[in-house]
């Protein structure tokens, strides 16, 4: 199956960027939280239903990237994809889930090491990037009408990307988004 990671062709011609910060998750797409019932993560569990749907995510870090972006919020207009009714395990009933296109670039260069949820996994390093510090990848969105728990505040973006070298909490970023699929509300 080819990668289907997207492309800087695959965005419109007009994008919007987004700032935001880095934020710490819960823990459970990485299996990080010492609470989380899936020691290897959600991610790892839920890979093969997504490939078996035509989205290939291998190369991509088995965790996510957790972006606030407040005071702004975000809403899936047209996502590239979204999948009903995965079921990826026995704990709770299916869910739903959406992907829309990304890119994420750091701002003010280097950042401090150590950031990403179980990125000591060297063998899952494969560095898809498109610029230097610019990384491309997809918006993670569990259906929260499907999701049992762990629900992200709509200020919050899940982001699946290669791993990103150096990435800490606290690290200001930016984010291209195609509006045809995300629409980002500045309303106060």
């Amino acid at each position: 199956m080819s990668h289907s990671g997207p492309s800087r062709s695959g965005f419109s011609a007009r994008h919007v960027v987004v700032e935001g910060v880095v934020v710490r998750g819960h823990g459970v797409a990485s299996g990080v939280s010492p609470s989380t019932p899936y020691p290897d993560g959600t991610i790892t569990l839920q890979l093969p239903h997504f490939a078996a749907r035509g989205l290939d995510l291998s190369g991509f870090h088995l965790a996510t990237i957790n972006v606030d972006i407040s005071p702004r919020r975000f809403s899936l207009r047209r996502p590239t994809h979204t999948f009903p009714d995965v079921h990826w395990t026995d704990r709770h009933g299916p869910e739903t889930f959406s992907f829309a296109r990304c890119r994420l670039t750091r701002v003010g260069g280097r950042a401090v090491a150590g950031a990403r949820e179980g990125s000591n996994s060297e063998d899952r390093r494969e560095e898809l990037t498109s610029d230097e510090g610019s990384f491309e990848g997809w918006i993670y969105y569990p259906h929260p009408e499907t999701k049992p728990m762990h629900d992200q505040p709509p200020t919050v973006l899940e982001l699946l990307m290669p791993v990103v070298p150096d990435l800490d909490y606290g690290d200001s970023v930016t984010l291209a988004l195609d509006p045809e699929e995300v629409f980002i509300d500045h309303g106060m």
